[in-house]
């Protein structure tokens, strides 16, 4: 016999010979133990949602900072990519690119990820287009070029990536 039978039980049998007082008393008392596992279930409730908001603040505590880095990873990263081809075997060259390689992984264990471009189709979302160009072949609204490299932390934008994007407008001749 589970306790709900039994205390049903009990109140049959309080019922019959039990002064009413008696009778008042248990059903206060199963009022103020059912209030009471309303009021513990509301807590651990709070309290799952306060771990959850503090968890979430954490993820974007740095996010001011991390915002203010990204700039420096790009220029960075872009350095890299356009050094002179009589440069490029230089040894500290490869020390540049390592530390370009380091700043890339730091980021991404923050939750920092670059947002995909070129090839992709335009999400407002994600990019900001800052031309729209006509490239014969190439579909309405995709992205041709990425001018500046967009960033996620934890799956948010926080800085939309700058983009070209193809238009199936036909560039007029003004002659």
């Amino acid at each position: 016999m589970n306790m709900e039978e039994k205390r049903n039980n009990e109140s049959r049998v309080g019922n019959q010979g039990a002064p009413e007082e008696l009778v008042q008393l248990r059903q206060k008392a199963d009022e103020y133990l059912k209030g009471w596992q309303r009021a513990k279930a509301d807590y651990s409730n709070l309290k799952k949602q306060l771990e959850k908001d503090r968890e979430e603040i954490g993820k974007f505590a740095n996010a001011a900072l991390l915002v203010e880095l990204l700039p420096i990873y790009e220029h960075l990263k872009r350095a890299t990519q356009q050094v002179p081809l009589h440069l490029a075997g230089h040894q500290w060259m490869t020390g540049v690119r390592h530390i370009s390689t380091e700043l890339q992984r730091f980021l991404q264990r923050l939750g920092i990820e670059e947002i995909p471009t070129v090839g992709q189709p335009f999400d407002p979302t994600l990019h900001d287009a800052v031309a729209r160009e006509h490239r014969d072949g190439a579909p309405d609204n995709q992205v041709l070029e990425e001018v500046a490299t967009g960033f996620t932390l934890h799956g948010t934008v926080i800085v939309p990536a700058k983009v070209k994007v193809s238009s199936n407008e036909q560039p007029s001749d003004h002659h």
